[in-house]
Protein backbone atom coordinates (compact mmCIF):
# COMPACT_ATOMS: atom_id res chain seq x y z
CA UNK A 1 0.00 0.00 0.00
CA UNK A 2 1.43 3.41 -0.99
CA UNK A 3 2.00 5.94 1.76
CA UNK A 4 1.94 9.69 1.43
CA UNK A 5 5.15 11.54 2.14
CA UNK A 6 3.50 13.24 5.11
CA UNK A 7 2.78 9.91 6.82
CA UNK A 8 6.27 8.64 5.99
CA UNK A 9 7.91 11.69 7.58
CA UNK A 10 5.65 11.51 10.65
CA UNK A 11 6.57 7.87 11.21
CA UNK A 12 10.33 8.11 10.55
CA UNK A 13 11.20 11.61 11.69
CA UNK A 14 8.61 13.23 13.90
CA UNK A 15 8.66 16.99 13.33
CA UNK A 16 9.56 19.37 16.12
CA UNK A 17 7.16 22.03 14.85
CA UNK A 18 3.52 21.01 14.58
CA UNK A 19 1.22 22.95 12.28
CA UNK A 20 -2.48 22.19 12.52
CA UNK A 21 -5.39 23.78 10.73
CA UNK A 22 -9.09 23.11 10.39
CA UNK A 23 -10.58 22.24 7.03
CA UNK A 24 -14.25 22.43 6.16
CA UNK A 25 -15.11 19.50 3.87
CA UNK A 26 -18.73 19.21 2.84
CA UNK A 27 -19.82 20.99 5.98
CA UNK A 28 -17.74 18.79 8.32
CA UNK A 29 -14.83 20.27 10.25
CA UNK A 30 -11.63 18.25 10.17
CA UNK A 31 -8.22 18.96 11.74
CA UNK A 32 -5.24 18.43 9.45
CA UNK A 33 -1.69 18.30 10.78
CA UNK A 34 1.28 19.24 8.58
CA UNK A 35 4.86 18.30 9.40
CA UNK A 36 7.42 21.08 9.30
CA UNK A 37 10.32 20.07 7.09
CA UNK A 38 12.86 22.63 6.00
CA UNK A 39 15.49 22.33 3.30
CA UNK A 40 18.41 24.71 2.91
CA UNK A 41 20.00 25.12 -0.49
CA UNK A 42 23.51 26.48 -0.16
CA UNK A 43 27.01 26.04 -1.50
CA UNK A 44 29.04 25.63 1.68
CA UNK A 45 32.19 24.35 0.00
CA UNK A 46 33.76 27.70 -0.90
CA UNK A 47 36.58 27.02 -3.35
CA UNK A 48 36.58 23.27 -2.79
CA UNK A 49 38.63 21.18 -5.19
CA UNK A 50 36.04 18.39 -5.12
CA UNK A 51 33.82 18.24 -8.17
CA UNK A 52 30.27 19.49 -7.64
CA UNK A 53 27.14 18.20 -9.32
CA UNK A 54 25.09 20.58 -11.42
CA UNK A 55 22.28 22.24 -9.47
CA UNK A 56 19.39 20.16 -10.94
CA UNK A 57 21.30 16.93 -10.17
CA UNK A 58 21.87 17.69 -6.47
CA UNK A 59 19.93 15.91 -3.75
CA UNK A 60 19.06 17.01 -0.23
CA UNK A 61 21.43 15.70 2.42
CA UNK A 62 20.16 15.02 5.91
CA UNK A 63 22.69 16.76 8.18
CA UNK A 64 22.43 16.01 11.88
CA UNK A 65 24.61 16.48 14.90
CA UNK A 66 25.79 12.88 14.51
CA UNK A 67 26.86 13.03 10.86
CA UNK A 68 28.05 16.65 10.61
CA UNK A 69 31.75 15.65 10.62
CA UNK A 70 31.26 13.22 7.75
CA UNK A 71 29.22 15.79 5.83
CA UNK A 72 31.92 18.43 6.25
CA UNK A 73 34.60 15.99 5.13
CA UNK A 74 32.55 15.06 2.06
CA UNK A 75 32.31 18.65 0.79
CA UNK A 76 35.84 19.67 1.93
CA UNK A 77 35.22 23.41 2.32
CA UNK A 78 38.22 25.45 1.22
CA UNK A 79 39.30 29.08 1.43
CA UNK A 80 42.04 30.35 -0.88
CA UNK A 81 43.03 34.02 -0.85
CA UNK A 82 45.88 36.52 -0.59
CA UNK A 83 46.41 38.65 2.48
CA UNK A 84 48.86 41.28 3.63
CA UNK A 85 52.03 39.72 5.03
CA UNK A 86 52.15 41.13 8.56
CA UNK A 87 55.00 38.80 9.57
CA UNK A 88 57.70 40.33 7.38
CA UNK A 89 55.82 43.38 6.11
CA UNK A 90 56.68 42.48 2.53
CA UNK A 91 53.84 42.28 0.00
CA UNK A 92 51.15 39.66 0.05
CA UNK A 93 51.05 36.07 1.20
CA UNK A 94 48.95 33.24 -0.24
CA UNK A 95 46.67 31.38 2.15
CA UNK A 96 45.05 28.07 1.17
CA UNK A 97 42.97 26.37 3.87
CA UNK A 98 40.90 23.19 3.62
CA UNK A 99 38.58 22.39 6.51
CA UNK A 100 37.92 18.68 7.06
CA UNK A 101 36.57 19.01 10.60
CA UNK A 102 35.40 21.69 13.01
CA UNK A 103 38.80 21.50 14.73
CA UNK A 104 40.35 22.92 11.54
CA UNK A 105 38.67 26.26 12.31
CA UNK A 106 40.65 26.77 15.54
CA UNK A 107 43.42 29.40 15.44
CA UNK A 108 46.13 26.79 16.09
CA UNK A 109 45.05 24.59 13.16
CA UNK A 110 44.76 27.60 10.85
CA UNK A 111 48.28 28.68 11.86
CA UNK A 112 49.57 25.15 11.17
CA UNK A 113 48.12 25.22 7.66
CA UNK A 114 49.76 28.53 6.66
CA UNK A 115 53.49 27.84 6.09
CA UNK A 116 54.70 31.24 7.35
CA UNK A 117 52.82 31.00 10.63
CA UNK A 118 53.51 27.27 11.00
CA UNK A 119 57.21 28.06 11.48
CA UNK A 120 56.40 30.58 14.21
CA UNK A 121 54.02 28.16 15.88
CA UNK A 122 56.66 25.44 15.85
CA UNK A 123 59.20 27.88 17.34
CA UNK A 124 56.70 28.77 20.04
CA UNK A 125 56.19 25.10 20.85
CA UNK A 126 59.94 24.55 21.02
CA UNK A 127 60.37 27.51 23.37
CA UNK A 128 57.57 26.16 25.53
CA UNK A 129 59.29 22.78 25.58
CA UNK A 130 62.54 24.53 26.45
CA UNK A 131 60.98 25.93 29.61
CA UNK A 132 59.91 22.44 30.59
CA UNK A 133 63.38 21.06 29.90
CA UNK A 134 65.13 23.66 32.02
CA UNK A 135 64.66 21.54 35.10
CA UNK A 136 68.30 20.39 34.83
CA UNK A 137 67.83 18.11 31.85
CA UNK A 138 70.49 17.55 29.21
CA UNK A 139 68.12 18.02 26.26
CA UNK A 140 67.72 21.71 27.09
CA UNK A 141 71.06 22.56 25.49
CA UNK A 142 70.14 20.67 22.29
CA UNK A 143 66.92 22.65 21.92
CA UNK A 144 68.76 25.94 22.46
CA UNK A 145 71.32 24.98 19.82
CA UNK A 146 68.61 24.15 17.26
CA UNK A 147 66.94 27.53 17.86
CA UNK A 148 70.22 29.40 17.56
CA UNK A 149 70.94 27.64 14.24
CA UNK A 150 68.06 29.54 12.57
CA UNK A 151 68.89 33.29 12.52
CA UNK A 152 65.79 34.18 10.46
CA UNK A 153 63.57 32.59 13.05
CA UNK A 154 65.36 34.44 15.85
CA UNK A 155 64.91 37.78 14.02
CA UNK A 156 61.20 37.14 13.59
CA UNK A 157 60.81 36.19 17.26
CA UNK A 158 62.78 39.27 18.35
CA UNK A 159 60.62 41.55 16.20
CA UNK A 160 57.46 39.98 17.60
CA UNK A 161 58.75 40.42 21.14
CA UNK A 162 59.51 44.12 20.51
CA UNK A 163 56.05 44.63 19.03
CA UNK A 164 54.40 43.06 22.06
CA UNK A 165 56.53 45.16 24.43
CA UNK A 166 55.55 48.32 22.54
CA UNK A 167 51.86 47.38 22.76
CA UNK A 168 52.16 46.80 26.51
CA UNK A 169 53.50 50.33 27.10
Amino acid sequence: MAQTSTKFIKRNRPPRVHIEYEVQTYGASEKVSLPFVMGVLSDLSGKSEKEKKEMPDRDFTDVTMDNFGEFQKSIAPRAAFFTENKLTGEGQMAVDLTFNSMADFTPGKVAENVPATAKLLEARRELSDLLAYMGGKDKAQDVIDSLLASPDLLKTLAAESKARAAEAE
